[in-house]
């Protein structure tokens, strides 16, 4: 959005982009006589007489014409405190919640042209227009499909490959596809829920149904845990920006320093390394990486003790550098400027996608199954105990739960939605089997060097990884932002009534939330292991456990309550608490 929308909201839905008002004579007309339609249908007023027979005649030809359908109410730009003179109107601060909220997601939508309306139940009633018009979405399937599948692509696809190692060859591929099904199948139950208790003119969101069936405590829990994968998204996107940050600065660095003993030439087929450190069979300090003339044995990396490594340190420094470029930009009211880099998130999947096609190319494939003795460190299983490490990953890979209602809400053909819903997620199903089939099938190490950050794999002299590096850095810098104020946002709201109470409190809330990802930045930089906790602890709650006892509290409504849909429900409620508790019998992988 851009300074202009301050001044005048649109009235719209989480996913749409644009909203466009007519400023044609032909439509100010319209909204006038619509004006004076509402004031007739809901009482007397001294300003608005009654309509006359041509003005009546005009508005029954406006509702049968397409072009004059409902538009986006726009109004002036809300706060918590602004009123309109000329009518004493107030705005509460669920309004203004509500409008802020809607700003932002109206911007996740890649579609532009589609004509989405803000719910009315959020919409002030001095903008209520009761015609027999009924509002139609502009939002195709291909559209529909291609936002769900950008919504849930993330960081979790840099640890696909991670994943796959940690569960086993075989056995992480089967995982991806139950997985893929199980959260498949309760965002479906998401989707329906709504319908239970949706009634004429009012649009309700998944925390309302948790409220309705659950009361306060189910839709607390539905908030919270909401909450809690924002942050954990903050903390991976810290994480992994201090990392790009520092292998960019490396890579120039290189560049004007070609003899430092650290560095080396940049060459687009640089050094593969085995950047998790892997103990194998040959002595504990032993390092694998593959140099452009082939594997390499080494005895642990260089020791680098010069000034530029004491002051540029991945754990150290540059978490703390990273203040100085973001902290200005989470105090900003409004994050406007960053909803207009959304579409780098696409390509920085498509480039991975070809990265990785690249890079396994050249490699070859490497699936030794059987190998010699002398080679076992390659042996790639089929099975691993570690596996609730991949489950806790695509927990949060296949997350969308929080705002799949939303997405599909605008569908021109609502009786799709069922249908695109499952082509969303086969094509990210298939999105995540392709990074991670194809980096696990050819990397040519062994294959427990695979770091949870797939790009760690590759040396500071690497021109394609560098480019992969920078580009995250921008397309991260621009969405934390938006994190940062969804938190805000919610949490101002729910303690202070306001969304901005003053900016000391949003100071102090940026303070704390950053303190906690520089902690994790320099103490535990693991991003594999951030996001399977993150997902897990999320996933009991908001894939697992609410849309499945919210399905049987509606059946046992209407009667229909079996034991076999109380065994089947109540094991995917089971599923997702093995998920959760199996993160901690694996903390030592």
């Amino acid at each position: 959005m851009s300074s202009k929308s301050e001044d005048s909201v649109p009235l719209m839905s989480k996913t749409s982009v644009r909203s466009t008002v007519a400023t044609s004579k032909s439509f100010r007309d319209a909204n006038s006589i619509r004006g004076r339609a509402s004031e007739t249908q809901m009482g007397p007023s001294a300003s608005w007489p009654r309509l006359t027979q041509n003005e009546t005649r005009s508005l029954k030809t406006i509702g049968r014409n397409d072009s004059f359908k409902r538009r986006p109410v726009c109004y002036q730009a809300i706060t918590g405190n602004s009123s309109v003179q000329s009518g004493t109107v107030q705005y509460d601060e669920n309004t203004v919640a509500a409008i802020n909220r809607y700003k932002y997601y109206s911007r996740l939508d890649p579609s532009r042209g589609s004509s989405l309306l803000m719910p009315d139940h959020v919409v002030p009633s001095q903008f209520f227009y009761p015609l027999p018009v009924t509002p139609t979405g502009k939002q195709s399937s291909i559209i529909t499909i291609f936002s769900i599948w950008n919504t849930m692509m993330g960081t979790s696809l840099l640890s696909m490959p991670w994943g796959l190692g940690e569960s086993g060859f075989g056995c992480g591929i089967g995982i991806i596809v139950v997985m893929g099904i199980l959260t498949l199948y309760t965002s479906y139950r998401v989707m329906k829920s709504v319908g239970y208790i949706q009634t004429k003119g009012e649009i309700l969101e998944f925390s309302d149904v948790c409220k309705k069936f659950l009361g306060k405590w189910g839709e607390y829990s539905a908030v919270f845990f909401s909450l809690a994968a924002l942050l954990g998204a903050m903390i991976v996107y810290w994480v992994l920006m201090s990392n790009f940050l520092y292998n960019t600065v490396r890579f120039i660095f290189g560049l004007s320093h070609p003899l430092s003993n650290h560095t080396s030439a940049p060459s687009i087929d640089g050094t593969t390394l085995c950047a998790t450190p892997y103990h194998g069979h040959i002595s504990n300090s032993t390092t694998y990486h593959l140099s452009q003339n082939g594997l390499l044995l080494s005895t642990g990396l260089q020791s680098e003790t010069d000034t530029f490594n004491e002051v540029w340190d991945q754990r150290k420094t540059v978490p703390f550098f990273l203040i100085i470029l973001l902290f200005p930009l989470v105090n900003f009211k409004s994050p406007t400027f960053f909803t207009k880099f959304n579409a780098l998130g696409t390509i920085s999947v498509l480039y991975l996608l070809v990265f990785v096609t690249y890079k396994v190319s050249q490699w070859g494939f490497h699936l030794n199954f059987d190998p010699p003795p002398a080679m076992k460190d390659f042996l790639v299983p089929q099975f691993l105990p570690s596996f609730p490490n991949l489950t806790g990953i695509l927990a949060l890979a296949f997350f969308i739960h929080n705002c799949v209602l939303t997405i599909l809400r605008n569908q021109k053909n609502p009786e799709n939605n069922s249908r695109d819903l499952s082509i969303a997620y086969f094509c990210v199903g298939v999105t995540y089997l392709l990074v991670g089939v194809l980096f696990y099938a050819g990397f040519p190490l062994p294959k427990k060097c695979i770091a949870d950050n797939l790009l760690d794999n590759f040396g500071h002299n690497d021109i394609l990884a560098f480019a992969a590096r920078i580009f995250l850095l921008f397309q991260m810098t621009t969405v934390f932002p938006l994190i940062t104020y969804m938190i805000r946002l919610q949490f101002m709201h729910a303690v202070f009534g306001n969304i901005y109470p003053s900016l000391k409190h949003v100071i102090i809330l940026n303070v704390v939330l950053i303190a906690m990802c520089i902690l994790f930045a320099v103490f535990l930089p693991q991003i594999g292991t951030i996001i399977r906790f993150a997902g897990a602890f999320c996933g009991v709650s908001l894939i697992f456990a609410l849309p499945c006892l919210i399905y049987m509290l509606k059946l046992k409504q209407d009667g229909r309550l079996t034991w076999p849909m109380i065994a089947i429900h109540s094991f995917i409620i089971f599923l997702g608490v093995a998920n959760f508790v199996g993160q901690f019998l694996t903390l030592s992988h």
